[in-house]
């Protein structure tokens, strides 16, 4: 647990100095919404429909941004080598980044909610259960995400690879992310919303246990 506090102590002074690079991540979000939108057209029932779906891909592209360029100080100073030099495990490198990657990735998909419901005329009755199902969401791409920019820091396409590698995984988190947000927004006459939702704790729960385990033999290759 000390090892743990200690990295996520480090990934918080490295978010920290980032703000810039969030802040032009969520930039290009919005510019996703608002490109969906015009794709959409004037139809305000299409758009409403829609909007689950948009926020969530929105949500996807931002985040092979942001995922890419996670171990991006590590492979600049080679701190990776140096932790696991130290006494630190794999495991709580791991965690730490992911935790990090998770945090912003929340942030990021709860500050494109206002943008959604400007844009897709969108109503949220529940907004409290909305931020759960993007934390859990979120969960759900930085975990593998956080695996897959380890594995492919060192190589040059790393911003192309990851997507072809990443996409795949996340398909089924992303389908019952957007359900349930669908569920949550539109109305839910058959009481599935909590289905949905116990279906994407299932996916989070494999995925951070399976790619905390292998992450280690990841950075030992």
């Amino acid at each position: 647990m000390t090892q743990l506090l200690a990295a996520l102590r480090k990934e918080w002074l490295l978010q920290s100095r980032a703000f810039a690079a969030l802040l032009a991540v969520l930039v290009f979000g919005a510019t996703a919404l608002l490109l969906f939108s015009f794709a959409v057209g004037p139809n305000y029932d299409l758009l409403r429909g829609n909007a689950p779906g948009f926020l969530w891909l929105a949500l996807l592209l931002s985040s092979t941004l942001t995922l890419a360029e996670s171990f991006q100080a590590e492979m600049e100073h080679r701190a990776l080598e140096g932790q696991l030099l130290l006494p630190a495990t794999a495991t709580a490198v791991y965690y730490a980044k992911a935790l990090a990657n998770w945090a912003q990735l929340t942030v990021l998909g709860i500050a494109m909610v206002p943008l959604m419901v400007a844009l897709y005329d969108a109503t949220m009755p529940r907004p409290l259960a909305l931020l759960g199902i993007i934390a859990l969401g979120a969960a759900g791409l930085s975990a593998p995400g956080t695996l897959y920019a380890a594995m492919t820091q060192q190589a040059r396409s790393r911003q192309t690879l990851l997507p072809l590698l990443l996409f795949p995984l996340v398909v089924p988190v992303l389908i019952a992310a957007v359900k349930a947000t669908s569920l949550l927004m539109l109305g839910d006459p058959m009481g599935q919303v909590w289905s949905w939702t116990l279906l994407l704790v299932a996916f989070d729960a494999i995925h951070w246990s399976l790619c905390g385990l292998l992450f280690g033999r990841v950075v030992e290759d």
